[in-house]
């Protein structure tokens, strides 16, 4: 397959060398296109030795050859990483004023793009906008992700891993295995919230990352994906659905709309309980005194619930605990495997600074038998393995109906 990387001028162009180097060696043919900016960031002579081919950036350079059109006549695919916030507006809105802007316009390839900028960029609505647009059009948008950004500050636009996007492209090209094309999958992630009042309210630490790795993860697998998000802290990811709610009572209600999808999977962070008597005004100091009390009445088990309903598909919970020991962790999730009457349990354990947001995690994925399947490192690599049992299962029950 040809495949065209294009790079952009930010300072995650060195991993592009990553992605080049694996592509490669899947046995790819690769041609880098970096913008001027970009060779500012990462030299030339890496760029033609990664991809072994030669590397230009000049709209006139080989003119006979119609270079600045036929690279993106024959591409196969189109991979930009990474994709700063002036190329997406550049791409968004058509322009073609280098060598990469009149590759994308003259293909009809798939386009993967991998965003990377700070936080602030990021969250502008111009640039958000911009994103949408492509997304719209077709485009595969990866990331960004959460993490160190250049300099001291974190958050959103750290660009996602090189392996993450190379994943997410061959999969736009069709070169993923399809384990479950044909299939519906519906997740849930994120976090319930129950209100105390209009301002206030119970909530608890989840950013929805792995239910939202799991819907890209499933959608990379070939199925249909609906998304329902509980107060999501990151982006969703293309050609997924969102259903968003708020309130576990929400959240009960949407599962049970969808309860009849070939795969549910539970991974949002439920909360067990729901205020009793919430108010529709906001409550003042004054009118709750120095020690208020609320008191907390019993939410619907949706887990549990789901399991209990007739059903042909498989079903999926997790398990976020906090115990320390490894033998005794596993026996505590088979016990809420057994309880709550799931296919199967992915077990994680959580604590002040493990399991929530962008940072990497460990899961044991368990059936009535005990643990299939062990995974760690960062959450989009996670949910690939759980999604890959998720089709051995699958493929499994099929078998024995055959």
């Amino acid at each position: 397959m040809r495949v065209v990387v294009g790079i952009s001028g930010g300072i995650a162009a060195y991993k592009a060398a990553l992605a080049i180097r694996e592509l490669v060696k899947a046995g790819h043919d690769v041609h880098v296109v970096p913008t001027a900016s970009a060779l500012r960031f990462i030299g030339r002579p890496t760029l033609e030795a990664l991809s072994r081919n030669p590397v230009t950036d000049e709209v006139f350079d080989d003119v006979a050859a119609v270079r600045h059109v036929a690279l993106g006549q024959s591409a196969d695919l189109i991979v930009i990483l990474p994709a700063t916030a002036n190329t997406l507006a550049k791409l968004a809105h058509g322009l073609a004023d280098d060598l990469l802007g009149t590759t994308v316009l003259a293909s009809r390839a798939p386009l993967v793009i991998a965003p990377a900028m700070h936080t602030e960029m990021w969250e502008q609505p111009a640039v958000q906008a911009n994103v949408r647009a492509l997304a719209e059009r077709g485009a595969t948008i990866v990331g960004p992700v959460a993490g160190a950004l250049t300099g001291a500050d974190e958050g959103f636009g750290r660009m996602a891993e090189p392996a993450d996007v190379v994943a997410a492209a061959l999969e736009a090209a069709g070169r993923h295995s399809g384990a479950l094309a044909g299939r519906s999958v519906v997740v849930s992630a994120g976090g319930t919230r129950e209100p105390i009042d209009p301002v206030r309210f119970l909530g608890n630490r989840s950013s929805g990352a792995m239910g939202v790795a799991l819907a890209s993860a499933a959608r990379a697998a070939g199925a249909s994906v609906t998304l329902v998000g509980a107060n999501l802290h990151v982006p969703v990811p293309s050609g997924v659905e969102l259903v968003e709610v708020e309130t576990t009572a929400q959240l009960r209600e949407a599962m049970l709309e969808r309860a009849s999808a070939d795969v549910v999977v539970m991974a949002a962070a439920v909360a067990d309980y729901r205020v009793r008597g919430a108010v529709d005004e906001k409550r003042s100091k004054e009118s709750w005194g120095e020690a208020p009390t609320i008191e907390l009445e019993l939410n619907p088990d949706i887990l549990a619930e789901l399991a209990g309903l007739p059903r042909e598909g498989l079903l999926v919970g997790f398990g976020a605990e906090t115990e320390a020991d490894d033998d005794a962790l596993v026996e505590r999730g088979r016990a809420k495997l057994a309880r709550k009457g799931a296919d199967l349990l992915v077990l994680n354990r959580v604590g002040h600074d493990e399991g929530f947001g962008a940072v990497d995690t460990r899961v044991r994925v368990l059936d009535a038998d005990g643990v299939v399947a062990d995974a760690s490192g960062q959450k989009a690599s996670v949910a690939r393995v759980i999604i890959e049992c998720v089709a051995q299962r699958l493929a499994s029950a099929g078998e024995e109906h055959q």
